[in-house]
């Protein structure tokens, strides 16, 4: 076995460089003669074995660094090239033998040089050492580089010519060549010829798949930036359809508004013969317009004085009537007949029974007769009367329209807006709807949101001083950003404010098709309280709704003029608008219990001013929602009974010359017409004089005559609340009455407080 092992090992050795097979022969052949062949040569102790007579690894490792020493020393004494020869590697048959152990060492033993192979070529150490340089030179730089200097595995396979496995015997003897240093085989990976063309197939799959996504993403991105380019054509397309249909949409509300203008003008000629017309004429030097009525109401004039010469008429008979009464007893009616014969007293009496010819006496029958013709001729006078005041009312309405009218006409041909400009590239003017003192407000189109808009133009006047005009667009710009952040049905919407010019701007509103409350109550007088209560529950809403937001907003200027009618009837919905003078409650100029200061004093339309706003003083008045809900009280006022309840028929200056509010503690209902004490009720709640009397905002709002009707059991709960309520208050008097009688009772809280006052007061 032993011998087999040797064989095998010097059939390895025979391939070695000869300087390296030198020094492994001396290695071997000490290993073989552990008795010492050669006196020169140490002796050394042989290295246990296994039972197949293998050398044990850490001891081979031992003799490797020992080798290594050796070597080192060898490599600097010369070799004869005889002598090289000599031990050049040859190729060496084994013959195994059947025999035993002993034989196979005594044939491997003795150290006697093995036979070469003469199909061996032999080289030189030179030619090995050359080879052997240039290898190192190509796969190895120098070592101050940085690289890695080659594994022994990688020397041992140049120097034997194959790859060391794992049952290389010479992989474990052969030291590695010095200053490469020793790599162990766990930290080394062993890569076959197949994983690496399975890596490179791998990669060149990955490469053809990037490639191919590479493509994919070209492709798709000439795709989409094909597409991009149809919708962008298809975006132009759309924009010139958009753009024409936006011409389109313009010259007919242009061609709609001039039809309108037109009929408005034909219609407004044809009243002015019927209604009447402002004629100008010449008082002294100047020349004024003044109004003429037209021929329907000289007609009812006409008739109005028909009437009434028939109305005087039918008296004059009822007298001559009286007069030829008969008596009950027959001697009075012939007297009285005699006398009215010598008198020749008649008239034109009913049914002939009076004239100038006809003096006979009446019977109590003819009488009766007369009398009752009488009557019903004057009951069918009054009929006719009262005709004809309805058909007057209605004249005066249409009057009041058309004198409207023409007065708009007139303005809208003194405007310099009425050629149907397009403001701001997008507000499409139709028509003059009214005009202030310092504005204008035109009917418009809005041609981007498409929808009808109120174009607000303000027009400064130009011989104001820069301060005045910078209040004024201050009080604009005021008014534009406490508007635009509200967003509620009952107020009107504030879309946009730009600039047309150096003096003029506009605020772009939420269009109402409908006249205000105030043109609604010149027209109609008086309003019924279910619908003026309906009107009053829309204003409550919008003011709480300004409360409710953060910071609260005080309208101030709430009047039947800022309230608009949708469908201009009181039917419909209603909105407040102009936030021209209202008050931001925020918290530096708010106090809760105090309010916040006036400081725009003698602003606002003084009969919807509660009390406090004309206090003059050192400082200003205080004012908070309250003034809101004194404004409510009047318009309700107004709408039910057809007048203000201060100050009706009275100037501003001659109010504020007479302290007309500041006089106003008490508010007095006239008889007719006829009102519920509940909506009574809540105008004194809205009129208290005091302003702590008076009910906020919030407060308001829950009042029941505005809150929805309860049914019989909330009504049934409600009552015992107020019978409650009304219990305690009897008690909390009582109570004062005993304490104002000089009775001194223990304090007790709760039911037992009670049931002591109860039983007091019944004792």
């Amino acid at each position: 076995m032993s011998g087999a092992v040797t064989g095998f090992k010097m059939e390895h050795f025979n391939a070695l460089d000869p300087r390296k097979q030198e020094l492994l022969e001396a290695r071997i052949g000490g290993r073989a003669h552990l008795g010492g062949s050669n006196p020169s040569t140490p002796t050394s102790t042989q290295p246990p074995t296994s039972m197949s007579g293998s050398v044990s690894q850490p001891m081979l490792l031992d003799r490797q660094d020992s080798n290594l020493s050796t070597g080192s020393s060898d490599r600097e004494e010369s070799t004869s090239p005889d002598k090289s020869q000599q031990r050049a590697p040859t190729d060496r048959k084994r013959k195994r033998k059947s025999g035993s152990l002993g034989s196979q060492n005594d044939e491997g033993g003795g150290g006697a040089a093995p036979k070469m192979s003469r199909a061996t070529e032999t080289k030189k150490i030179n030619d090995y050492l050359k080879q052997q340089q240039q290898q190192q030179q190509a796969n190895s730089p120098l070592r101050h580089t940085g690289a890695k200097s080659p594994s022994p595995q990688t020397l041992l396979s140049h120097m034997t010519g194959h790859s060391g496995g794992l049952g290389d015997p010479l992989v474990g003897l052969m030291p590695p060549p010095r200053g490469v240093p020793v790599t162990h085989r766990s930290t080394q990976s062993d890569i076959t010829f197949r994983q690496v063309e399975e890596m490179e197939s791998r990669a060149s799959m990955d490469m053809e798949a990037k490639n191919t996504r590479i493509d994919n993403l070209q492709c798709t991105n000439e795709e989409l930036s094909r597409q991009l380019q149809t919708q962008s054509k298809l975006l132009e397309q759309k924009q010139l359809q958009i753009n024409k249909c936006i011409e389109v949409v313009k010259k007919l509300q242009i061609e709609k508004s001039n039809i309108e203008k037109k009929e408005a003008r034909q219609k407004c000629m044809q009243n002015r013969l019927r209604l009447g017309q402002f004629v100008t004429q010449r008082v002294g030097a100047t020349f004024q317009e003044n109004w003429q009525d037209g021929y329907a109401f000289q007609e009812i004039t006409k008739r109005q004085e028909e009437l009434q010469a028939n109305r005087e008429e039918i008296d004059r008979q009822r007298k001559l009537l009286m007069k030829r009464k008969p008596s009950e007893s027959g001697s009075n009616s012939r007297k009285r007949a005699t006398n009215s014969n010598q008198g020749q007293v008649g008239g034109n009496l009913p049914n002939g029974l009076g004239g100038d010819h006809d003096h006979r006496d009446l019977t109590i029958q003819e009488y009766y007769e007369s009398e009752e013709i009488l009557k019903l001729r004057q009951t069918a006078l009054k009929k006719e009367d009262t005709d004809l005041q309805q058909e007057m009312e209605k004249l005066e309405r249409e009057r009041n329209l058309h004198i409207r009218e023409l007065k708009r006409i007139h303005n809208e041909d003194q405007s310099r807006f009425n050629n149907h400009p397009v403001l701001n590239d997008r507000y499409l003017l139709l028509m003059l709807l009214g005009k202030g003192g310092f504005s204008e407000v035109h009917k418009a189109f809005d041609l981007k949101e498409q929808r009808y808009v109120a174009c607000k133009v303000h027009q400064l006047n130009k011989d104001w001083k820069d301060d005045k005009k910078a209040n004024y667009i201050k009080h604009a710009i005021r008014e534009y950003n406490i508007q635009k952040k509200l967003n509620h049905p009952r107020i009107v919407k504030l879309y946009d404010v730009f600039e047309i010019d150096a003096n003029s701007f506009c605020t772009v509103l939420e269009y109402c098709d409908g006249h205000d409350l105030d043109f609604y109550l010149k027209q109609h007088k008086t309003i019924p309280e279910r619908e003026a209560r309906s009107v009053i529950m829309q204003v409550v809403s919008a003011l709480k709704y300004l409360n409710e937001i953060k910071p609260p907003i005080i309208h101030y200027d709430l009047k039947p003029g800022n309230i608009l009618l949708t469908d201009g009837n009181i039917l419909g919905e209603v909105k407040i608008t102009d936030f021209g003078l209202s008050k931001v409650m925020d918290e530096d100029s708010y106090h809760p219990d105090y309010g916040m200061d006036l400081t725009s004093q003698g602003a606002g339309t003084y009969w919807y001013l509660p009390p406090e706003c004309f206090i003059v003083g050192k400082t200003p008045p205080k004012i908070s929602s309250k003034v809101d809900v004194w404004s409510v009280g009047v318009i309700f006022y107004q709408c039910l009974y057809g007048k203000k309840p201060f100050g009706h028929n009275q100037s501003q200056a001659t109010i504020l010359e007479e302290n007309t509010i500041l006089k106003a503690t008490d508010v007095q209902f006239p008889p007719k017409p006829v009102v519920s004490n509940e909506a009574k009720q809540f105008i004194r709640c809205c009129l208290a004089y005091r302003k702590e009397d008076r009910n906020d905002v919030l407060t308001l709002s829950s009042n029941p005559y505005l809150s929805p009707p309860l049914p019989k059991s909330g009504r049934q709960s409600a009552n015992s609340q107020q019978q409650a309520a009304a219990a305690a208050s009897a008690v909390a008097q009582a109570a004062a009455a005993q304490q104002q009688a000089g009775y001194q009772q223990p304090f007790t809280t709760g039911l037992l407080g009670l049931g002591n006052i109860h039983s007091s007061t019944s004792s």
